[in-house]
């Protein structure tokens, strides 16, 4: 039996999920490129692509060069890359063996990539996707200005693939319909005002795990959730799935009871510290669901356990699904993976840590 604390993945919980997100996409017409710093794992990655999804989204050059290792040859780094110094030569080399999209809204940025893309004795195609701001207010600019950034691109002998945004304000209760519908028109703006210009637009991207429901291909072309495949808390508090979704959970054993105070070996070193304003907890127990993680140190969280429902044992293991499950997996070298409850194997985390 193996130690406690430890990540598991439901693969029945996780193969659902990732047909069930491939069959929306489908349905409205939306070509899926799932972001995978959620999982940071090339077996997850592939089961995505299998499921039908057109390539993968990640975060940093880092995350791209795991996955370029890996086989998979069509990547878009979501994120205004400054290819300053190393950065650049990466991307360059990174351009060189896989079908490359970078996020960039100012035109120094497209200046850098511009320079990362010549760099070296040839030429190497980096494609430029423009980030809108669609009301999250992180990076982005506005939508009406994304002409201003296509057109430096291609004076600088850029191509240009289109559009997008992270609708990052999904993350709020009862907030995924307003934001799908900013992002909607946010994208909208933003592709005409290309179009306008005499600059075509193929690739409108978009949607987050909140919101993607919400999402239609009236505008979009592109989906792009990214932790759908396991869920976590926050999507159940959110609405978004019920406990009977969470794909992944830490398994942790008790060690400790006082009163209704029940304290597990997993704390914040294994299901994260993150807890939006919005959460009732640290963590939520998908097979208890009026349980909550309600104190995280280092090693140990304290559950506040229901009125009248039996409290377990000491050495009882117990299942908590984190807040942020991209925050968690980050935090550990391999998940391992169950089936029906038995353990049939383990899957590392590749690009873990990769952050530049």
């Amino acid at each position: 039996m193996r130690d406690t604390p430890y990540l598991a993945v439901d693969e029945t919980l996780l193969e659902n999920n990732l047909a069930a997100m491939a069959e929306h996409a489908r349905q409205h017409g939306l070509a899926l490129r799932p972001h995978a710093k959620t999982h940071k794992t090339p077996e997850i990655a592939r089961r995505q692509l299998a499921h039908g999804a057109v390539g993968l989204t990640v975060a940093t050059v880092g995350e791209a060069e795991v996955f370029a290792d890996a086989g998979f040859d069509d990547l878009f780094i979501a994120y205004p890359v400054w290819a300053e110094g190393p950065r650049g030569q990466r991307l360059h080399d990174l351009a060189g063996r896989v079908r490359l999209r970078v996020g960039a809204d100012s035109v120094a940025a497209v200046g850098m990539l511009a320079r990362a893309a010549s760099g070296g004795e040839h030429p190497i195609p980096i494609a430029v996707m423009v980030e809108v701001d669609s009301g999250h207010h992180r990076s982005g600019i506005e939508p009406a200005r994304a002409a201003e950034i296509a057109a430096a691109a291609h004076e600088q002998g850029l191509t240009v693939d289109g559009v997008f945004t992270f609708p990052g304000h999904s993350y709020g209760p009862d907030e995924a319909r307003r934001a799908a519908g900013d992002e909607e028109a946010a994208l909208r703006v933003a592709r005409d005002a290309l179009l306008a210009v005499g600059i075509p637009c193929p690739v409108v991207s978009g949607g987050s795990t909140p919101s993607a429901g919400e999402s239609r291909g009236d505008v979009l072309t592109e989906l792009r959730p990214g932790v759908y495949p396991f869920y976590d808390a926050q999507q159940w508090e959110l609405g978004t799935v019920g406990p009977g979704r969470i794909a992944l959970t830490a398994v942790a054993t008790v060690v400790s009871v006082r009163g209704d105070r029940v304290v597990v070996d997993a704390g914040s070193k294994i299901i994260a510290a993150d807890r939006p304003a919005y959460a009732s907890g640290h963590g939520r127990l998908p097979h208890h669901p009026g349980a909550r993680v309600v104190a995280l140190s280092e090693h140990h969280a304290t559950i506040a356990w229901p009125a009248n429902a039996p409290l377990p044992v000491l050495g009882e293991r117990v299942r908590i699904a984190p807040n942020h499950v991209c925050t968690a997996i980050n935090l550990v070298d391999e998940l391992v993976v169950e089936r029906s409850g038995t353990e049939v194997g383990t899957w590392a985390v590749a690009a873990r840590g990769r952050n530049t």
